[in-house]
């Protein structure tokens, strides 16, 4: 079993910029990927960002060139920097691993945006 708790979210202007942190219970070094999803009301949960245990990132288009995701294996932490932030960005956020096959969630972090 591995718990993962994210931090971070909060309410924010638009245009400004927020890092989310997602401490993982068991070793990320261990995960194949780790990833960002955010949910926002009557909408279905979307992939945010994914990093895979090489380093290797994928991101939506809808948040390319202003979103940074990273992980600190020393740590076991994997990161979400949020940049040039914008009111449809507003969602709950939610960290994933991946761990042998089996998924974990963590159970989110508020994001508000107000414009």
């Amino acid at each position: 079993q591995v718990q993962l708790v994210e931090s971070g979210g909060m309410l924010v202007q638009a245009g400004g910029s927020l890092r989310l942190s997602c401490a993982a219970s068991r070793s990320i070094s261990d995960a194949n990927t780790m990833g960002w999803y955010r949910q926002s009301p009557g909408k279905q949960r979307d992939v945010v960002a994914t990093i895979t245990k090489s380093g290797y990132t994928i991101y939506s288009d809808s948040v390319k060139r202003r979103f940074t995701i990273s992980r600190d294996n020393a740590k076991n932490k994997v990161y979400l920097q949020m940049s040039s932030l914008k009111p449809e960005d507003t969602a709950v956020y939610y960290c994933r691993g991946n761990y042998a096959s089996s998924l974990y969630w963590g159970q989110g972090t508020q994001v508000t945006v107000s414009s």
